[in-house]
């Protein structure tokens, strides 16, 4: 389970919920520059679509990551990192910290839980958390987003993160913050599903056919299973979210718009756009993620003995 492993002190929720946002954030400090790359390769061929540009500017996760570095600086790498890590601790903390509870609510307090009860714990907690965490989403993709179109005179939308949270505020009304709700309760319903059922069905496969102990190398392999099979199920949803959340206010009417004009203009393949950054990402995430969070949640405990 996603929670105490044998032998260890089972914690509390207030333990798992900070240890989820603390361990959140560590995994977005190393993993932000891939989910910047996602992100840009994601809206590359929004920019082609209706600009006209007909060269593409990133190739590549790895491509431009070097192209961000080369024209924009090391620090474009980063943009959005405080969002993101506001973003963490009012997200993470809900959708993994709580996913054990409401599990149990799903299950009635049974130790030995169904795939039905996980899910639905999964769908639940991964909605209750876009709640929170909506307007930390809409400006972490605005800022990786931005100076994205150097060659055409864009120029940075926001000079600040809290510049950011009052400019949209201001231009697009308190809705704007929210924008890209219902695609982005979609998306992390399906996240959350697959992350933490996967991470929760193979750790607990792994550890009752006694294939490892309940340690590191246990929670890297989970961890891994869980990035792959997220990305797998969640890319086109997550490219719907970005092309919506970046989008200037009218480009679309709604996020099944934003998906029926990327299906007509650049085909089925646009919704496995930065594919490869993802799973880098969601991966490399879910390892550290997963990680952290196991080790955190088990020295809070014991500083509380």
């Amino acid at each position: 389970m996603v929670g105490g492993g044998a032998g260890d002190p089972t914690p509390s929720a207030a333990v798992k919920v900070f240890s989820a946002g603390t361990a959140g954030c560590v995994a977005d400090l190393v993993t932000f520059p891939l989910d910047t790359a996602k992100v840009r390769l994601q809206i590359q061929g929004e920019s082609k679509a209706s600009l006209g540009v007909q060269r593409a500017r990133y190739r590549g996760v790895f491509g431009t990551i070097y192209t961000m570095v080369k024209t924009e600086g090391p620090r474009s790498l980063y943009s959005g990192l405080v969002a993101g890590l506001h973003r963490q601790m009012s997200f993470a903390s809900v959708r993994i910290g709580l996913y054990d509870t409401v599990k149990q609510v799903y299950s009635r307090g049974s130790e030995s839980a169904g795939i039905g009860a996980r899910l639905l714990a999964g769908c639940t907690t991964g909605a209750m958390a876009v709640a929170f965490a909506q307007p930390t989403d809409v400006v972490k993709v605005r800022f990786q987003a931005q100076v994205r179109l150097l060659e055409s005179g864009s120029v940075k939308r926001y000079s600040s993160t809290m510049d950011a949270y009052k400019t949209i505020a201001r231009e697009e009304g308190v809705r704007g913050l929210w924008k890209g709700c219902l695609p982005n309760i979609t998306r992390n319903a399906i996240v959350n599903c697959s992350e933490l059922v996967t991470y929760d069905v193979i750790k607990e496969l792994i550890l009752n056919y006694n294939l490892m102990t309940d340690n590191l190398p246990c929670h890297f392999i989970a961890g891994f299973a869980a990035g792959f099979c997220t990305t797998i199920v969640a890319s086109p949803v997550d490219v719907v979210k970005t092309r919506f959340m970046n989008s200037v206010p009218g480009q679309y009417s709604g996020a099944s718009n934003c998906a029926l004009t990327m299906l007509t203009k650049e085909g089925p393949t646009a919704f496995y756009k930065g594919f490869m950054p993802a799973f880098l990402r969601l991966g490399s995430w879910n390892i550290v993620m997963f990680v952290s969070y196991e080790q955190i949640k088990r020295a809070v405990v014991r500083l509380q003995q």
